[in-house]
C-alpha cells in the first residue's frame, strides 16, 4: 500500500520541465560491488535487478567555520592526509580513531546481515565468525563521542567529527552509534557513493519491478488508516476509503508513531512502544529547495555534494546546517543541455511552519529560498541571477506527501543512549506485526533501511516457515 502517486518515499525522484529531481539526498550508500554491506545492490539482486551507477570520486567537500574546508576522498588515503595536515598534532588519534571504524566496518563486511532476531541465523553466523561477532558486540552500547575523544583532544577537530556524524545521523558523535558510524566511514573509501544513473528514483522503480516479476503489487494513491488488531493480534488493514485487507502478516514502514500513534488506538500500543516513544524524538524536517540553474555557474571539478556551516554554533539550530547536491556533475541527462539541478536542503523543525495563514506560508518559503541562496553565494557567486526553475518543499510538503509523523527526517535520541541497544527490531509486542525503516534498527539512511527490509523479510519468513 504505497499513499503517493509514485515508488520511493523520500528516495524518490520527481519531473519538472525537463528536469529530474531527487526528493531527498543522493549521497547513495549501498550500491557497491563487494562484500555483504552493499545492501542496495543485494536488494535488487535478490529480485533480478540491476542499477547502473555513476562512482563519485569524493562524499562531499565541507565549508566549515573558521575556513575550514576539506573534501573527503574516495580515496582513504588521501583523505586521512588531507584531515591530519589540517591537524598534524592529532595525526596518530586520527588515524586510531578511524582505525577503530575500519575495525567495525570489517567485521560487518563478513557477515551476511539478516534477522538480529532470528536465533539460526545468529547460532550459524556465529559459528562462521565468531571474531566478527564478538566485535560487534563490543561496539554495540558505544557512541561515537566517547570513541572520538579517547583518541582526540582537539576541540576544532572533536567538532569536525561532529558534523562528519551530523551530515548523515543529524545527531552529534555523543548521540551516534559507533556501529552506523563505522559504515559509513568505511564504506565511502570501500563501496564508494555511486548515484543511480537517471536518480536516486530508479532504486524504487526497480525495485517496484522486481517486486512485480515475483507476483507481487503495488497499490498507489492508497491510504491506511487503521492496522486491525484483534485479541493482541494484526489480523489486516482498514483503507481511507473503508476497504478492509486481510493478511496472516502485517509489516508496516510508516515510522513508529505513524504506526502506533495513528494506524493502532492507544489502548491497543503496547508498553515497549510507549517506552521506545519517551527514548527517541523526531529530528527536524527538511527545506528542500530544487534549482534549476544555467551550467556556467557551476565550475570545473566542483565536487557532486557539499556542506556549508557558518557558525559550529549553528549546526543542529533551525536551518543552521546547509547541505547541497550536484546530481548533475554524475547524471547529465538529468537536466535539459546546459542546465544544472542544485538540490540545497536543511534542517527545519514543523512548528516554524504549522499554523501560518496561506499568504504568510508563501512568504515564508519565499523567504527561506532567498536566504539559502544567499548563503550559497559564498560557493557559487551570482548564483542567484543564473535560476531557471525553483521548486520548494517545507516539513509541512514531508508531512503531507511523505505520511511522516511532523515531516521528520527520523528518529534521534531524546537524550544520551547506549548506542544501538535501544533501537527496537522488526518484531513488536502485537502478534504478526512487525515494523521496518529507520525508527527500526539500525536507523536512518538508504542503506540502513535496506538492512532493516532484509532483516524484517527474514524474520518473517522464518515466522511463516519460508526459509531454507
Amino acid at each position: 500500500m504505497e499513499r503517493y502517486l509514485i515508488p520511493g518515499g523520500s528516495g524518490g525522484s520527481f519531473r519538472r520541465e525537463g528536469y529530474t529531481f531527487d526528493v531527498g539526498a543522493s549521497m547513495v550508500f549501498g550500491l557497491g560491488k563487494k562484500g555483504f554491506t552493499n545492501l542496495l545492490t543485494r536488494a535488487l539482486n535478490d529480485i533480478g535487478e540491476q542499477c547502473s551507477t555513476v562512482s563519485d570520486p569524493a562524499q562531499l567537500e565541507y565549508h566549515l567555520p573558521d575556513n575550514l574546508r576539506l573534501a573527503v576522498s574516495y580515496q582513504y588515503k588521501d583523505f586521512i592526509t588531507c584531515l591530519s595536515n589540517l591537524f598534524p598534532h592529532e595525526s596518530k588519534g586520527i588515524i586510531k580513531f578511524y582505525n577503530t571504524c575500519w575495525q567495525i566496518f570489517r567485521a560487518l563486511d563478513t557477515i551476511p546481515l539478516l534477522s538480529l532476531e532470528d536465533p539460526i541465523y545468529l547460532a550459524k553466523v556465529f559459528l562462521r565468525n565468531p571474531l566478527a561477532c564478538l566485535t560487534l558486540a563490543r561496539w554495540l552500547p558505544v557512541n561515537v563521542g566517547e570513541v572520538a575523544r579517547r583518541h582526540i583532544k582537539d576541540e576544532q577537530l572533536l567538532k569536525f567529527i561532529d558534523i562528519e556524524c551530523y551530515c548523515w545521523s543529524v545527531m552529534p558523535a555523543d548521540l551516534t552509534p559507533i556501529i552506523n558510524a563505522g559504515m559509513v566511514f568505511s564504506d565511502r573509501h570501500a563501496g564508494g557513493i555511486n548515484y543511480p544513473s537517471g536518480g536516486v528514483g530508479t532504486i524504487a522503480e526497480k525495485l517496484v519491478t522486481g517486486l512485480k516479476r515475483y507476483g507481487g503489487a503495488i497499490r498507489y494513491k492508497t491510504r491506511v488508516s487503521e492496522i486491525i488488531v484483534e485479541d493482541k493480534k494484526a489480523i489486516g488493514v482498514k483503507l481511507g476509503n473503508g476497504e478492509e485487507i486481510y493478511a496472516r502478516r502485517i509489516v508496516s514502514n510508516a515510522t513508529r508513531w505513524n504506526t502506533f500513534g495513528t494506524l493502532i488506538s492507544k489502548d491497543d500500543t503496547p508498553e515497549a512502544e510507549k517506552i521506545w516513544s519517551k527514548r527517541y524524538k523526531p529530528s527536524p524536517s527538511f527545506i528542500s529547495l530544487h534549482l534549476g540553474v544555467k551550467s556556467s555557474i557551476i565550475p570545473q571539478n566542483t565536487h557532486c555534494h557539499h556542506l556549508l556551516l557558518e557558525s559550529w554554533e549553528e549546526m543542529e539550530a533551525e536551518q543552521g546546517t546547509v547541505f547541497v547536491s550536484i546530481p548533475t556533475l554524475l547524471d547529465a541527462s538529468l537536466a535539459p543541455t546546459g542546465r544544472h539541478i542544485i538540490h540545497i536542503f536543511t534542517p527545519s523543525m514543523i512548528t516554524s511552519w504549522e499554523k501560518l495563514s496561506p499568504s504568510a506560508y508563501a512568504q515564508a518559503k519565499k523567504a527561506s529560498a532567498d536566504r539559502l541562496i544567499y548563503r550559497l553565494e559564498t560557493i557559487f557567486p551570482g548564483l542567484s541571477k543564473e535560476i531557471t526553475n525553483q521548486e520548494i518543499g517545507t516539513p509541512r510538503s514531508h508531512r503531507r506527501f511523505l505520511g511522516r509523523q511532523q515531516g521528520t527526517y527520523g528518529p534521534i535520541p531524546a537524550f544520551r543512549l547506549p548506542g544501538l541497544l535501544s533501537m527496537p527490531l522488526n518484531t513488536t509486542s502485537i502478534e504478526n506485526l512487525y515494523c521496518v525503516g529507520d525508527s527500526s534498527f539500525p536507523g536512518q539512511g538508504l542503506n540502513a533501511v535496506a538492512f532493516s527490509g532484509f532483516a524484517c523479510a527474514d524474520r518473517v519468513g522464518a515466522d511463516l516457515n519460508l526459509n531454507d
